[in-house]
């Protein structure tokens, strides 16, 4: 383990806004507060990592991580992670970081359009750059800078100005098999699956919440959304083909989580495009319901044209003119109340 990775009593107690006598206390007082992994004759040591998961837990300072995935495309994905950080930032009050992994480039293009996408693109300040790095020998001219990468007061609604974004790019979709070859580094401290982690770590710190649009696959890419996450949620069109894999992106996830060490709780599925005269859309539904080892939201969002007006970049003054009034605007606004609950 890094040195960096390792942290004292003082930077825990700094890093939760509290004295150490607090941090002393929450180690007998609670039992899941992570163990150390060495006591020195200065004090106990812990990882840095464990520790900000609990205490984002504890509801600190420090924000909560949500990934969106499905292993099927077309469901609302990328709409419903758009959606939920402007309401998030709109009505609640809160800042919000828009981390775009999809290749497909929806959760961008909708925050900063084409034409601003197509500059950072051009210049390497995308996520891609991110992921390049990691393969591309030492000494190399082109490496990612996070500043220049994040992209502040996104979405160009006047009512919610706290979204920012770390932007993706179509380059991604060939680097996804090439990160498994990535070098392991000094003491085989590379891993595919920490690229995202390392880069952002002092970042999610700022954010109340950080919403991950992931790619439809369980790659790489999606794996690095996965490792900074405290949970997800499934965005899925209530019909046998879009809820196929549920239980499969549920088996990884509980895997790989066993595996780094780290929980990532499902928060809950999301219908989404629903048809409420279609037989198959309410029998979906209702067998989600009532089987599915995940809990499905209570909020459902319509099928509506209005989804595919919010896609486009344009001003506008009110998150609802984005997303359409009436029952596409509520139900959105239902289910970030949802989501923002089963988060705390």
């Amino acid at each position: 383990m890094a040195r960096d990775d390792l942290i004292g009593l003082q930077e825990v107690a700094r890093l939760a806004g509290v004295g150490a006598s607090a941090v002393a206390n929450w180690r007998v007082r609670y039992p899941d507060f992570p163990p150390s992994v060495a006591e020195l004759r200065s004090g106990p040591v812990f990882d840095k990592d464990q520790v900000e998961r609990w205490v984002r837990r504890r509801r600190t300072t420090v924000g909560r991580t949500i990934a969106t995935i499905n292993l099927k495309g077309g469901v609302g994905k990328s709409t419903t992670t758009v959606a939920t950080a402007l309401i998030m930032a709109g009505f609640f009050s809160k800042r919000v970081l828009v981390i775009d992994l999809d290749p497909q480039t929806n959760a961008t293009v909708m925050l900063i359009g084409e034409k601003r996408w197509g500059v950072l693109n051009d210049a390497g300040n995308t996520l891609e750059r991110l992921f390049a790095d990691a393969l591309a020998p030492d000494g190399s001219d082109e490496r990612f800078v996070l500043a220049s990468a994040l992209q502040r007061n996104v979405g160009k609604v006047q009512e919610a100005r706290k979204v920012d974004l770390l932007p993706s790019s179509l380059d991604l979709i060939g680097l996804q098999d090439r990160l498994a070859t990535m070098p392991s580094g000094p003491f085989f401290a590379n891993v595919p699956t920490d690229i995202l982690h390392r880069a952002t770590r002092g970042l999610v710190d700022e954010y109340d919440y950080v919403l991950i649009d992931c790619p439809p696959n369980l790659g790489l890419i999606t794996l690095n959304g996965l490792r900074i996450a405290d949970g997800y949620i499934i965005p899925t069109i209530p019909d046998i083909l879009s809820t196929y894999g549920i239980p499969q992106i549920e088996s990884r996830i509980a895997q790989f989580a066993q595996n780094v060490g780290i929980p990532i709780r499902p928060l809950g599925i999301a219908l989404t495009k629903v048809r409420e005269q279609s037989t198959t859309h309410r029998n979906t539904a209702r067998r989600l319901r009532s089987s599915s080892q995940i809990p499905v939201f209570d909020a459902q969002i319509p099928e509506s044209n209005s989804l595919a007006a919010a896609a486009e970049y344009q001003a506008i003054g009110t998150v609802r003119q984005k997303l359409g009034y009436g029952d596409t605007f509520n139900s959105y606004y239902a289910l970030t109340e949802e989501i923002m609950k089963a988060a705390n």
